[in-house]
């Protein structure tokens, strides 16, 4: 369900109708002997531990079949290439939580934020994401059983259906930034051997210089904790989208009402 990020790697650009098939069940049984115990799902699990573990530049044909101890030949008697593999995955890692308290409480307010909140633990979980462009998914059970658990908790939002994914859109789009933040700071601290605070001590001198010339009246009046990293900037702008959204949805009512 998540729209992703341009990256090394684009969503559908494998066979899709072989992929569909993959996604839903729907093709032939691999034929020519399988390896006894080799099956898609291990396949697409072991392609989705490397991809966590090694990035997704790691991700190869030869390399899940290492991790499986089988030849590379075998895999293709299961999945076409990399390509459809990658659909497979992406429809793997986005499957829904069965469990309804997952979506809030029941209203639509609950059901974004849960969802947001879920969307980020997702990107920080499976990294890679961010280096997939999906804005051409293949929709798989996973992705369709997502969106349907969302749109029937949003559909009191009254908004028109165009809307409604809109306000996904949105949501999702909000996260990702949020997530790819995240990500490079992480990347920074470990490509640089610098901790955040360490990074900022080392700037610490010339910005007190700069903070004192005059020259940045506004940005010296800040408070102490203004750069707190204890501050938690996701939280706060959810909640302004959330809030911009409650008031759009009651103008929407008031107008409808009259």
């Amino acid at each position: 369900m998540s729209s992703g990020a341009s990256g090394t790697e684009t969503s559908g650009s494998g066979d899709i109708a072989r992929t569909l098939d993959l996604l839903w069940g729907t093709g032939q049984r691999p034929s020519r002997g399988p390896k006894p115990g080799l099956t898609l799902d291990r396949i697409v699990e072991a392609a989705i531990e490397v991809a966590d573990r090694d990035g997704l530049g790691a991700l190869s044909m030869r390399r899940i079949a290492t991790e499986l101890g089988t030849g590379a030949m075998s895999l293709y008697r299961y999945v076409p290439g990399k390509a459809e593999l990658l659909d497979l995955m992406l429809d793997r890692v986005q499957r829904p939580s069965e469990n309804p308290a997952d979506l809030g409480d029941g209203t639509w307010r609950s059901a974004l934020e849960a969802l947001a909140r879920a969307t980020l633990t997702l990107y920080r979980r499976h990294p890679w994401l961010l280096e997939v462009n999906q804005s051409r998914p293949v929709l798989g059970p996973s992705a369709l059983d997502g969106m349907e658990k969302v749109f029937s908790r949003i559909k009191p939002m009254g908004l028109s259906d165009p809307e409604l994914l809109s306000v996904i859109v949105m949501v999702d789009g909000y996260v990702v930034g949020a997530a790819r933040t995240q990500l490079y700071q992480e990347q920074a601290e470990h490509s640089s051997g610098l901790t955040d605070a360490e990074f900022w001590e080392a700037q610490r001198p010339a910005l007190e210089k700069a903070m004192t010339s005059g020259r940045y009246p506004v940005m010296a009046g800040l408070s102490a904790d203004t750069f707190d990293s204890g501050f938690d900037h996701f939280e706060f702008g959810l909640q302004r989208i959330l809030d911009g959204l409650e008031l759009h949805v009651a103008r929407r009512a008031s107008e409808e009402g009259r």
